[in-house]
């Protein structure tokens, strides 16, 4: 009777809880930054290869708007300047996170776009494998890069954040002085074929200790039950070509951050 009890006690909490989850995703307003893995997943994430759709169906937030680029980084460089018009689907000094935030905030201020309740932001696969074109990136740790980010943020000129730390500090800074009441989660990379499991931790690192320092959500995908290198390298399951998620992938990665954010909203 006790154990009949105790099971029907826990089917009533987890009802409870998937209620209340609903009710709070429907009241949040999520946007999306990125590198290519979400851009695939289209500005309305309605593209079946792109995490960020399949994240919007199982999550259901009031809305869902991807700012992602193909090519972009977090590192910014000495050349970065402000573009919100760029769109170059590859590597560039503007095509970076920063610029998404510039382009968010114009939307916000234009009307296009709702204040965000939630930016997630799923970036550092270029920052990983193409790290001869950002050589700053591992030029400054977080403690140092953390104190080169004060309050006066209109002093800063984003060509001077040329390390991956300072571009994540900076980043979240912006965020926070547009959207006071924003909550902020991270994602490091995914694992990929396209350079080495080290390079792709080594950016995870800096990310997590970024998050950490700004009391903010973070999510490693670089385990290997999003992706596993070693078996897209004997034949692609999830990817399309070892990088980008195929709709499988993207689905399989979708649930488990569907599972995953609530957690942390709920944290932080």
């Amino acid at each position: 009777m006790r154990r009949t009890m105790a099971a029907i006690a826990l089917c009533l909490l987890a009802a409870c809880g998937t209620m209340a989850q609903i009710h709070i995703n429907k009241s949040l307003d999520v946007v999306i930054l990125g590198d290519s893995n979400t851009w695939i997943g289209g500005d309305d994430c309605d593209n079946a290869k792109g995490w960020n759709k399949w994240f919007k169906d199982f999550f259901r937030p009031a809305s869902c708007k991807s700012y992602a680029r193909s090519g972009a980084t977090w590192t910014n460089t000495s050349q970065t300047k402000t573009n919100t018009e760029e769109d170059i689907a590859v590597l560039g000094d503007d095509n970076v996170i920063y610029n998404q935030i510039m382009r968010l905030r114009q939307a916000v201020e234009n009307g296009a776009q709702a204040v965000p309740g939630l930016v997630i932001i799923a970036a550092g696969t270029n920052d990983a494998w193409f790290q001869n074109k950002r050589p700053g990136i591992f030029s400054m740790g977080t403690e140092m890069a953390l104190m080169t980010v004060n309050d006066n943020l209109s002093d800063i000129n984003v060509n001077e954040m040329t390390s991956l730390a300072q571009s994540v500090f900076y980043g979240i800074a912006l965020l926070r002085e547009s959207f006071p009441d924003v909550q902020i989660i991270l994602f490091t990379p995914l694992q990929c074929t396209a350079t080495s499991l080290e390079n792709i931790q080594m950016v995870g690192d800096v990310l997590v200790e970024c998050a950490e320092a700004c009391n903010i959500g973070w999510l490693r995908q670089d385990d290997s039950k999003f992706l596993d290198r070693d078996k897209e390298l004997q034949h692609k399951h999830f990817t399309s070509d070892g990088t980008h998620t195929n709709a499988e992938g993207a689905r399989h990665n979708a649930r488990i951050i569907a599972e995953m954010v609530p957690l942390m909203l709920r944290k932080y």
